[in-house]
């Protein structure tokens, strides 16, 4: 799995498993190496001796032969002797130095050529050892050894080398991918709770526990760090709720604030104009509030304001929208309306529940009152500027004709349905 773009550079896998690989490799050649050395040391001492007992062998065998000079004797028993032994060359020769007799042994190809080539390089040149009668030096044997028994040493300390290799190699590769298991396993798992907590901002995923120690305390570590980041975004986002909430409600009542409403009105607009919809806007005005406020206090106002926000919304459907635009004004969003005569039916019930006494701290109630105005969406305008001014205007001429009239359209805006309860 790979969380960021391919690169160059390779993998913890890779390098770990390249490093067991020729460590293994290395060793087993070295080892193979120096055993082969030790044993072609050792063969070419054997060798030596070897050709030396030879010698004497055969110098005892063709004495009489070279006393007599009889060269038929020598040659068939030097040959009886050289043919069963590691012997490439042998020469009897009289007291001049002139060869009696000689035994060679067969060249059967590549094969013996290689093998004389290994002689030459390993073993030491031919040996000499004197044939000697009633003490006196009557001829002397010349023996030069053959490489069959060091070309089978080289054969398989070779082929000791290529098993010993594809098993090391085996070996290397088994313990590698049983140590990475260990290793990029919780790597692995850190780098997937890394990328989710950067690229998508989750912080609930955790590390799992490792066999290792020190990824063990790792994972721990970053695991507390999550535990921490985690705690900071959701303080971060309660934070950030609050902050937006107070930016767009009123702190007095809990209603939404003027710029809420006016947003939520341009998107009630844009529906009703591609749905081919209508919807009322009602602004409401507190008539008894500035008595209440300078006989009572400001705390008798606050509670005038907290019982009117609650009782209009009280009277209003579930996807209607009711706000405090500042002060003792309140505006009301109705969508959808399937006809006029529902936000006359609202504005009733919105003017009925102010019929109850408010109780104001203490053991005071006073008796309070609302006026009303509609604008009625495409009649009285197609943006909430135009929409608040006719329902303002109708509400505030609603207020001069009679505190008591219900239902009453002002001259100035014919259009917009007017009430008020006083």
């Amino acid at each position: 799995m790979r969380f960021s773009r391919p690169d160059s550079r390779p993998t913890l896998r890779s390098v770990i498993g390249r490093g067991h690989l020729t460590g293994a490799l290395v060793g087993v050649a070295m080892a193979s190496l120096s055993l082969i050395l030790l044993g072609v040391l050792a063969l070419r001492l054997y060798a030596d001796h070897n050709l030396h007992l030879i010698a004497r062998s055969i110098n005892y065998t063709v004495e009489a032969a070279v006393v007599f000079n009889d060269k038929a004797a020598a040659n068939k028993a030097l040959a009886l002797i050289a043919s069963t032994e590691e012997v490439a060359d042998a020469q009897v020769l009289d007291e001049q130095g002139k060869l009696l007799a000689r035994w060679q042994r067969p060249e059967t190809g590549l094969l013996s050529d290689l093998e004389m080539q290994i002689a030459k390089a390993f073993l030491e040149k031919p040996i000499s050892l004197p044939i000697v009668h009633q003490g006196q030096e009557i001829g002397s044997i010349q023996l030069t050894g053959h490489g069959g028994s060091l070309l089978r040493v080289l054969l398989s300390g070779l082929a000791g080398i290529i098993v010993c290799t594809a098993v090391s190699a085996w070996v290397a590769l088994y313990l590698a991918r049983r140590q990475l298991r260990g290793i990029t396993g919780p790597l692995r798992s850190l780098a997937f709770v890394a990328h989710a907590a950067r690229s998508e901002r989750t912080f609930d995923q955790r590390v799992p526990p490792a066999d290792i120690g020190e990824l063990d305390n790792l994972g721990n570590d970053f695991n507390a760090l999550l535990d921490e980041l985690e705690s900071w975004q959701t303080h971060l986002q309660n934070e950030n709720k609050t902050l937006a909430h107070q930016a767009s409600h009123d702190s007095l009542t809990g209603l939404p604030n003027r710029a809420f409403f006016e947003g939520r009105l341009m998107r009630a607009l844009r529906n009703a104009n591609k749905h081919d919809e209508r919807l009322a806007v009602l602004f409401l005005h507190s008539d008894r509030f500035k008595g209440i406020n300078d006989n009572f206090g400001h705390a008798a106002g606050d509670a005038v304001l907290v019982a009117v926000a609650k009782r209009v919304r009280a009277q209003l459907r579930e996807d209607d929208l009711v706000a405090r635009l500042g002060g003792d004004e309140f505006a009301v969003l109705l969508t959808p309306l399937h006809k006029t005569e529902d936000a006359e039916w609202i504005a009733d019930k919105i003017i009925a529940s102010m019929d109850v006494p408010i109780p104001l701290p203490g053991s005071t109630q006073v008796l309070t009152s609302l006026s009303l105005g509609i604008a009625v969406y495409p009649d009285h305008g197609d943006t909430p500027g135009a929409l608040l001014s006719a329902a303002d205007a109708a509400m505030y001429q609603a207020r001069r004709l009679s505190r008591g009239a219900q239902h009453t359209a002002g001259p100035e805006h014919p259009a917009a349905d007017v009430q008020t309860r006083s």
